[in-house]
């Protein structure tokens, strides 16, 4: 699985970051960074935090 964040739409009100702290977090400037590839194991919480995202900008691919 790969994420992508549509950083046009993203404005970082940080609700993947408390679905998904091992994805997701804001560097010291809030800018939201996160790992592109996370692990299988990661999987529920990555959707999770899609589906929290109030501006619906997170995306999930197939590898």
């Amino acid at each position: 699985m790969r994420v992508v964040v549509d950083r046009a739409l993203c404005r970082t009100h940080a609700q993947c970051v408390f679905a998904a702290p091992e994805v997701f977090e804001l560097d010291d400037d809030d800018r939201l960074v996160y790992v592109a590839e996370p692990g299988d194991g990661l999987i529920d919480a990555v959707e999770e935090a899609a589906r929290a995202c109030p501006v619906q900008a997170i995306f999930l691919e197939e590898v």
